[in-house]
């Protein structure tokens, strides 16, 4: 009986004709003749309210079940599914509330539909995670009314389902699709002419026509009484690590995502690139020391133990230690390797007293290091100022603007390759960083 009570709700429209008869029945203190009539409207609405309520239960009613998929894309609009089959030999009119996970905020899902007898009814919505971990969805409610919309009742689905929010494999998809069709050009991504040539030799060929002049080998041109060409194939199997840096300054958020969670989704979307590209890939992950080491490796799985890695990886704020990153690097990465070093600096006193690592590890290594732009205060230098106090804001923001370009400057003046990007736009740039460097035959 207690479930049958909560799991029964009235509606609006039987509290509208409670209301509207009541009101008849004080018209009827005066209009003495319409007493009786009133009587049989109440009469009619109380056999309407209890047929009902047999009709809504005299059958299994609905059944529905929410549909997740595997994991979720961290930044990007995830699709769940919900299906409702209407096992009523009537139409229903159904309202769907869905119990979101506590990380989206939002408590007003609503979704009705119409839903006719012995239809298999389905429909999607989407959700966009701005952070990673675990997202437990609570209940799938369902209201259903029949066409009188006196009552209805209340069925629960799936008490509890639970889906892992991982780095943004999508964007990670789309940008290697573009790779793969050589289609580098779009979305922001560009070609690099290639200059020269890697160093790994392949075969000495005879010369035709095509061929560059720059490669003929002139000993084997006497040899063979004719013109001789050494032939070079790219180099495979690179070593190339993302290093991310967990500190405190990673934590700074821009359009709803932290540095951290663009800089690992920029990891993902690289290394998958890489891995494409033939290279080894691995990743480092420090703060006041390092924190995670995945060895580099060629292998397809590496990816998936790469997005296992970066998974969990969060902020701990504290000051980032570079000469702990040093010596790290130093003992586990024993080969001339490309690193790619997501951080950021905001003055240039931060960038000095880390400078001096930094050119430690690129004498090794071939080091790029990638910060970003401080997009609000760009907002700022593009609106028009009010007042004396605005000026003052703008003038301090254009110091700060322009402290970020001196930064990459400095770095760049002491052989360091510098990526300088807006937090949205740091994928696509790293990629192109990458494409360049391979282009240039720097590793």
């Amino acid at each position: 009986m207690i479930n049958f009570l909560k799991s029964l709700y009235l509606t609006k429209r039987f509290f509208y004709s409670i209301a509207a008869i009541t009101v008849l029945f004080l018209f009827s203190f005066w209009i003495t003749a319409i007493y009786p009539i009133i009587w049989v409207i109440l009469v009619i609405l109380s056999i309407a309210l209890i047929i009902d309520i047999i009709a809504l239960y005299q059958s299994k009613g609905l059944n529905a079940q929410r549909i997740l998929p595997e994991k979720f894309s961290n930044s990007d609009a995830n699709s769940v599914k919900i299906q409702i089959k209407n096992d009523y030999s009537f139409k229903v009119f159904a309202e769907v509330i869905d119990e979101l996970p506590i990380q989206f905020q939002k408590r007003d899902f609503l979704y009705t539909a119409e839903i006719k007898p012995a239809e298999n009814f389905e429909f999607e919505y989407e959700v966009t995670p701005l952070e990673r971990g675990e997202y437990i969805f609570g209940r799938l409610n369902i209201y259903a009314q029949s066409i009188l919309k006196l009552a209805k009742i209340r069925k629960v689905f799936n008490a509890e389902q639970m889906v892992k929010v991982y780095p943004s494999f999508i964007q990670m998809k789309k940008l290697n699709f573009l790779a793969i069709d050589n289609r580098i050009s779009q979305a922001g991504l560009k070609k690099i002419r290639r200059l020269g040539h890697t160093m790994e030799f392949e075969q000495i060929k005879e010369y035709v026509t095509g061929d560059d002049v720059r490669t003929i080998n002139w000993k084997a041109t006497a040899k063979h009484r004719s013109l001789m060409v050494n032939q070079f194939q790219d180099e495979k199997a690179q070593p190339v690590y993302s290093i991310i840096d967990t500190g405190r300054v990673m934590k700074m958020p821009f359009e709803g995502l932290s540095l951290l969670d663009y800089a690992i989704n920029s990891s993902l979307a690289f290394s998958n690139i890489a891995l494409r590209k033939k290279d080894k890939t691995g990743m480092i992950s420090f703060s006041a020391k390092i924190d995670k080491i995945l060895k580099d490796s060629s292998r397809m799985s590496q990816l998936q133990r790469i997005m296992e890695s970066l998974y969990n990886i969060s902020t701990d704020f504290k000051e980032s230690d570079f000469g702990s990153l040093y010596a790290g690097i130093n003992r586990f990465i024993t080969h001339r390797s490309l690193l790619m070093l997501y951080t950021n600096f905001e003055h240039p006193s931060a960038l000095e007293r880390q400078l001096p690592y930094l050119k430690a590890i690129n004498k090794r290594h071939v080091l790029v290091v990638i910060f970003f732009e401080n997009t609000e205060i760009t907002k700022l230098l593009h609106s028009t100022p009010e007042n004396l106090s605005e000026s003052a804001h703008q003038g301090i923001a254009e110091e700060f603007s322009q402290n970020k370009v001196k930064m990459a400057k400095e770095l760049q003046r002491h052989g360091i390759q510098t990526v300088l990007t807006r937090p949205k736009d740091l994928s696509i740039n790293t990629i192109n960083k990458y494409l360049e460097i391979k282009a240039r035959g720097l590793i």
